[in-house]
């Protein structure tokens, strides 16, 4: 067991849209992305994904709405269901995921972070 401070391990890095591991639990892992602008459209087929604010606020456009999350709000975001995040200025996001999961799902494209990075 070990205590972790999110605001230090933010400073460890500057790269956006490039989630960091923190921790794991059991299959789960929480991961720690800087945000800024639009991301790529995707889906992820086999698992839910949670975004959970921790600085600033981002936002999530799905194909019938779009729903604004401030810091200290979250979202699971249901397997299979097709999104798009994105923030105007920089944000500061926990992602909680299976293990393995890529960040742009179903898609391959220059957005596409390499996986298990761990700060």
């Amino acid at each position: 067991m070990k205590k972790i401070n999110l605001k230090s391990k933010f400073k460890k890095f500057s790269d956006q849209w490039s989630p960091k591991v923190v921790e794991e639990m059991n299959d789960y892992q929480f991961k720690l992305v800087k945000i800024e602008n639009d991301f790529t459209w995707h889906k992820h087929e086999d698992t839910d994904e949670t975004f959970l604010v921790i600085e600033g606020k981002m936002g999530i456009e799905f194909e019938d709405e779009i729903v604004e999350l401030n810091e200290g709000e979250m979202i699971v975001v249901p397997k299979g269901k097709k999104h798009k995040p994105y923030a105007d200025k920089e944000a500061k996001i926990m992602l909680i995921e299976p293990k393995g999961v890529s960040n742009t799902g179903d898609i391959t494209n220059d957005l596409t972070a390499k996986n298990d990075q761990w700060i």
